[in-house]
């Protein structure tokens, strides 16, 4: 049984892949995404999960993958930016080193685009994104080991951030 290094948590668009992976080369572990591994056990891309079967089931697919992946990463872990609100997984994080990525909705949106690939942002992306993160917000703050503001920041700058806090 392994431990991720950290587990990177945040709204769409904080950059948790793309940090992730910067911050996994710069650590020299693997990088694990679980809406990728989702996306991986159930054969097909997440925004058709949620057409086919719905967002329940997408939620059950998650709290699995989140309960796999923290018994099993020993890098970089990023959870999907709603995983917070199952309370299983929130009480799965304690004990561990969880980072939330923090962005603000000019960069997140800025990011995102028009929620291409993305599910819950595909009717008014701006409006349902400043509400995902209002509604998330205080949870991602309740699992945080520690916080890093990501806006008007490079991937690598973040990473190299997450590194300096990480060491003992």
């Amino acid at each position: 049984m392994s431990r991720p290094v950290c587990v990177l948590v945040g709204s769409p668009g904080s950059g948790k892949t793309t940090v992730g992976e910067a911050l996994a080369a710069l650590l020299g572990v693997e990088f694990r995404d679980t809406d990728q591994d989702i996306e991986r056990l159930a054969g097909k891309p997440i925004p058709e999960i949620f057409v086919d079967e719905g967002e329940a089931h997408f939620r059950t697919l998650e709290r699995a993958a989140t309960a796999a992946a923290l018994a099993s990463c020993a890098g970089v872990l990023a959870l999907g930016g709603g995983a917070v609100l199952a309370e299983e997984n929130r009480a799965a994080l304690v004990g561990h080193t969880v980072v939330h990525l923090s962005v603000e909705l000019p960069d997140a949106v800025k990011r995102v685009g028009l929620g291409s690939g993305r599910p819950l942002l595909a009717l008014n992306p701006r409006a349902t994104l400043r509400h995902l993160m209002d509604q998330r917000r205080p949870l991602y703050a309740e699992v945080a080991t520690v916080t890093v503001v990501t806006d008007g920041r490079t991937p690598e700058e973040i990473a190299a951030e997450i590194v300096a806090l990480l060491k003992p």
